[in-house]
């Protein structure tokens, strides 16, 4: 579980403003970061995924890599989630832009730069 959670917290450093309070819980065995007490992201075997909105996930799922999440294999499918590729964690700007999305979608508010 700490392995998740140091790589959860290390791809989100930087990216979240100091304003939110970030916090890392388990998740059916994966780690899910909540930003004032809402979860908008999970680690774990199955990769990265964001917690977005329809239209988010709409767009997401048309590009290569991108997969709904699900905690085991022949679990249900979480509808608000996308498993991001590898592509988009290591664009910098997009995956930025991605988790300004998912804590906007849970928090109804935006990040401050």
């Amino acid at each position: 579980m700490n392995d998740y959670r140091d790589e959860l917290g290390r791809m989100l450093e930087g990216v979240l403003a100091e304003t939110h309070a970030l916090t890392f819980k388990n998740v059916f065995g994966a780690v899910g970061a909540y930003v004032d007490g809402n979860i908008f992201a999970v680690c774990g075997r199955f990769g990265t995924a964001l917690r977005l909105s329809p239209e988010a996930l709409a767009s997401l799922f048309q590009e290569q890599g991108v997969e709904s999440l699900r905690y085991f294999p022949k679990g249900h499918i979480k509808k608000e989630y996308a498993v991001l590729s590898k592509r988009l964690l290591d664009d910098g700007p997009r995956f930025r832009g991605l988790v300004d999305e998912s804590i906007t979608f849970v928090t109804g508010r935006r990040i401050e730069p």
